[in-house]
């Protein structure tokens, strides 16, 4: 038995389908591949999760009769780049991989980032699946289309949108999730609460216990929830055309550039995440949008979710020149993602003096901010 979630766009929609023991069921896998296509699947994954689940991955292709593959990157967000690219272009070409096969990516989002834009842009785009391995792939990143590559400016500065044919979050490989990462899933998902769901806040906040030790009822339900959301956004704003899709990056303007100045990898994304939204909260209350009671319960939840809410010790300038470059500047303002109350966000530009005086609260402690 699984639950689906449906990302509607038209001749591009596709399903989302979360569940136990998904990856070994030959059924979805028949489901997730184009029809009259079982042929060619490449799969993409790391060194670390290849060894736990791709054999259950290529056993149910293979049951389908489909000629398989792999490509092994290194784990980890300092090699989402374009040398890990060239690994996988390197691969399809060399096997003569023709349009007709799929590409799935099995692992976190750093693997379904490179694989997806590996897919979008070989032969000007393959069929691909995601499959995410960790809870902050499978609450965000594997839905939505958005592929992308580092730069040493920019976090996801090269890439492309491209949707996946469908998402397959099989919950059995949370059980080999290390803490630090289930909090860094945690980021995003306390993020739908913050900025469009404040009923879904109040029950992270009943909640947070259950999910911290692994509870599986609490973690399907946080992930069908997340996938819900982000899937509604997606479906309206596939492109950020409207700014409706921009609001799903609360706390990551200043995440990415904290992420950016520590060398990716040295704090993963959700932990950047979960101290940029407490400093894009920050703003919000010394803005006098968000009250100051409010305020404080999204700094508790971020806490209580393991994640860090102190800021590295740079100047204030340094944050600037690093968000300069994030995807949501615009006219050569940097815009930000902000709470007007728990469930209520918007985008807008901030004059840098106010950013200068959050970053620098945010250091010296939010509790004395």
């Amino acid at each position: 038995m699984h639950a689906t979630v449906q990302v509607g766009l038209a001749d591009r929609s596709y399903p989302i389908w979360i569940g136990e023991g998904l990856l070994g069921q030959p059924d979805i896998w028949r489901d997730a591949l184009r029809p009259g296509r079982p042929g060619r699947v490449v799969v993409v994954s790391n060194e670390v999760v290849m060894p736990l689940y791709g054999q259950r991955v290529l056993d149910a292709l293979g049951s389908l009769g489909c000629q398989t593959s792999q490509v092994v990157l290194p784990d980890g967000e300092s090699h989402k780049d374009m040398a890990s690219l060239m690994k996988i272009f390197d691969h399809l070409m060399s096997e003569h991989v023709d349009r007709s096969a799929t590409v799935v990516a099995l692992g976190g989002g750093v693997i379904g980032d490179m694989a997806g834009f590996a897919a979008a842009c070989y032969q000007r785009g393959i069929d691909f699946v995601q499959v995410p391995t960790t809870l902050l792939s499978q609450v965000d990143s594997s839905v939505g289309g958005k592929t992308a590559i580092n730069h040493p400016l920019g976090k996801n500065m090269i890439g492309a949108f491209y949707q996946p044919r469908a998402v397959i979050i099989d919950m059995t490989v949370l059980k080999t999730l290390p803490p630090r990462e289930v909090s860094a899933g945690l980021a995003e998902i306390i993020k739908y609460g913050c900025i469009l769901d404040a009923d879904f806040f109040n029950w992270l906040e009943a909640n947070m216990q259950a999910l911290m030790a692994g509870d599986a009822d609490a973690l399907a339900y946080a992930i069908q929830k997340s996938c819900q959301i982000k899937a509604q956004v997606v479906a309206a704003d596939e492109r950020e055309s409207s700014g409706q899709r921009a609001l799903l990056n609360f706390g990551h303007t200043f995440g990415h550039a904290i992420e950016a100045g520590m060398g990716y990898g040295a704090w993963l994304h959700g932990e950047a995440v979960g101290c940029g939204m407490a400093m894009a909260a920050l703003l919000s209350c010394q803005l006098g949008q968000l009250d100051v009671p409010s305020f404080k319960r999204v700094v508790a939840l971020i806490d209580r979710a393991g994640l860090p809410l102190q800021p590295p010790a740079w100047p204030a300038q340094a944050y600037l020149d690093w968000m300069a470059h994030d995807k949501k500047s615009a006219a050569g303002a940097i815009r930000y993602i902000l709470l007007k109350g728990l469930g209520q966000s918007e985008l807008r530009p901030v004059e840098d003096a106010l950013v200068r005086l959050a970053i620098e609260a945010s250091q010296k402690g939010l509790a004395s901010a």
